[in-house]
């Protein structure tokens, strides 16, 4: 799976979607400090604007992916695909948390 950016823009509450955490949470100093700055997804600011974080999405997403929508996103995340493969090998795979 590639490494794809998600570019986490705050909603109008100030909310993001946190795949390390699997829910939507305000994006403020005490999420930042106490999660964001130790997740090993954690990959920068967006300007004060959002929270940009990378991790092997297995959703067909553009690179970088841009959210606007947290509580989509989160849904979008809740999501379980089963590849089969050609030689019909199934592999399980799951989304964050």
């Amino acid at each position: 799976m590639p490494m794809i950016r998600h570019d986490n823009y705050r909603n109008e509450s100030g909310e993001v979607y946190c795949c390390l955490r699997n829910r939507v949470v305000v994006l403020g100093q005490e999420q930042q400090d106490s999660f964001c700055q130790g997740c090993p997804m954690f990959a920068g600011h967006l300007g004060g604007n959002g929270i940009s974080c990378e991790w092997d999405d297995i959703g067909d997403v553009a690179n970088p992916h841009k959210v606007v929508d947290p509580q989509k996103e989160f849904r979008r995340n809740q999501l379980k695909h089963i590849p089969v493969f050609p030689d019909g090998t199934v592999t399980a795979l799951q989304r964050c948390s």
